[in-house]
């Protein structure tokens, strides 16, 4: 399959997440989903079963381990993406401040000046917004899922 098909399927399949309550560590499409259950439940609906099993988390995970989990288990299984060449379904990494690794993930599903995003966050569905000025200030890694 074409990376041009892979990435329509990831975007398809993580819009199709959309309105999926915040439910923190679920990945259950339409019953609820954290930000890492999203990337979970797109991988499962594109590219097959999960690469590796769920590890223990609590909300403040990244703050307590001073590490870049999240980050380190991306690359295990996806391809590094520069920043500036970020394209419709890859995901892509936040950190709150610059102090703290990344901890929350989301999925580009439109690229250019009026880029867009999915991803899930506490007290909210899973919804679409725009990569507006502060969490492109904020973005700290890009991947790209197998394939595309």
């Amino acid at each position: 399959m074409a990376s041009e098909d892979v990435r329509a399927r990831l975007v398809t399949e993580a819009r199709d997440w959309i309105g999926t309550p915040y439910l923190h560590r679920a990945s259950c499409k339409g019953e609820g989903a954290d930000c890492l259950g999203l990337i979970r439940g797109v991988w499962r609906g594109v590219i097959g079963a999960e690469p590796e099993g769920l590890p223990a988390y609590t909300p403040d995970w990244a703050e307590a381990l001073k590490a870049e989990t999240l980050a380190g288990a991306a690359g295990r299984h996806m391809r590094a993406v520069p920043l500036e060449a970020i394209a419709p379904g890859d995901v892509l990494l936040f950190r709150w401040r610059a102090h703290l690794p990344a901890k929350h993930a989301a999925i580009l599903v439109a690229g250019g000046e009026a880029a867009r995003m999915v991803h899930a966050h506490d007290g909210a569905a899973v919804a679409e917004v725009f990569l507006a000025p502060w969490w492109r200030r904020h973005l700290a890694y890009a991947f790209a899922f197998p394939g595309a």
